[in-house]
């Protein structure tokens, strides 16, 4: 595999890093200070400036006016948004209009995705089933009436709830087929209760109680769920790279400058092997992301299928930006509890990556499963 990134996706990067250089970390009250939501939506002025930056359209064809861009171009774009801790929907956006376009029908692309391209709809993805522990698509039940379909069950801790204009949710069948079914805001027999993540950002509890779609708005398309579900957890690692690519520079720069016995701390053996310790962590969360990003990407053939690159990656992902936040803290002293210093905003954010679509004990097991049932030679 080549891991250099092409003429288009270092474009990407680049205005991204240009979108993302006024954002604020801090720009919102601190989640340790605040009981409910930080705020009542999502950052809708830099959602305006990535629409005009054509970065909520990378993934997309160019006739919904789009770049035709991969997985990895939008990990590269959400690594860059997690280092200013930019509060957008950018991953469950990008992901759900990539999985409208490549297995949904005509009439939802055509509605759909060019004005998620434009920033005018936002998209999410309801991925953490009843409890956070469960299979998402074992939380609600699909079975058709006639030429519609009805939907009852419960999805908890869908991000973006309130801000998004459409829910993509996962469904199983009676013949254990899973469907995805384009949900909007509001529809009849779609109620949201408030949740609020760790980051204190405003989620939302799904319950769908008997809500009838129509044909058109649900895919009943063989692996759609698989492929959205392995593109989320991929952009969910990239987004944990990101933060913790942030977190040890701010580290680097505090230890340089505080000092002990007249030295900087950063001299001391100690604080440089811990530090020494996360840099490799992060160097092993970004070889498995864009090792699991290519194989999403170029759909090649592999000793295991792409889930099992995807489970390596979020083991990694999970384990590691939980150590760097930690040694971050750690070395920080007193000063990384203070709620005036933006790290405690980074700790809160990578407790809700870490858990975020399952725990690396959940991987683990998941690639056990793998592993199993494909014997490597």
């Amino acid at each position: 595999m080549d891991f250099t990134f092409t003429e288009e996706q270092q474009a990407a990067t680049e205005a991204a890093k240009g979108v993302f250089a006024g954002v604020a970390p801090d720009a919102v009250p601190s989640p340790a200070l605040t009981p409910g939501a930080v705020a009542d939506a999502c950052d809708r002025a830099l959602w305006a400036r990535l629409a005009d930056a054509d970065l909520l359209s990378l993934l997309l064809d160019s006739r919904y006016g789009g770049a035709g861009l991969d997985a990895i171009a939008l990990c590269l774009v959400l690594r860059e948004s997690a280092r200013v801790l930019a509060r957008v929907p950018l991953l469950e956006s990008g992901a759900a209009a990539a999985a409208v376009q490549a297995f949904g029908g005509e009439e939802a692309k055509s509605a759909l995705l060019p004005r998620a391209g434009r920033g005018e709809l936002v998209l999410t993805v309801a991925a953490h089933g009843r409890t956070g522990h469960d299979p998402a698509e074992l939380a609600v039940t699909a079975r058709q009436d006639g030429a519609a379909w009805v939907l009852d069950g419960v999805q908890t801790a869908v991000p973006w709830a309130y801000d998004a204009d459409v829910t993509v949710v996962p469904a199983h069948t009676a013949t254990g087929r899973t469907v995805l079914a384009l949900v909007p805001r509001g529809h009849e027999g779609a109620v949201l209760a408030e949740q609020f993540s760790t980051s204190g950002e405003r989620l939302g509890e799904l319950r769908l109680e008997s809500a009838r779609l129509a044909a058109r708005d649900v895919i009943d398309a063989d692996g759609a769920w698989e492929w959205l579900r392995d593109l989320l957890a991929t952009g969910t690692c990239a987004l944990a790279l990101g933060l913790g690519e942030r977190v040890l520079r701010m580290t680097g720069e505090y230890t340089s400058e505080r000092e002990q016995f007249g030295f900087p701390i950063a001299t001391f053996q100690a604080v440089a092997v811990q530090a020494a310790d996360r840099y490799i962590d992060l160097r092993a969360m970004e070889a498995t992301l864009w090792q699991a990003a290519w194989r999403i990407a170029s759909g090649a053939p592999g000793a295991l299928p792409a889930a099992g690159d995807v489970a390596v990656a979020k083991i990694w992902a999970a384990e590691g930006v939980r150590r760097v936040v930690q040694t971050a803290q750690h070395l920080h002293g007193g000063f990384g509890a203070d709620v005036d210093c933006p790290l405690h905003r980074y700790h809160a954010w990578a407790k809700y990556l870490e858990l975020s679509l399952g725990p690396a004990a959940a991987h683990e097991e998941a690639l056990g499963d793998l592993l199993a049932a494909h014997p490597l030679a």
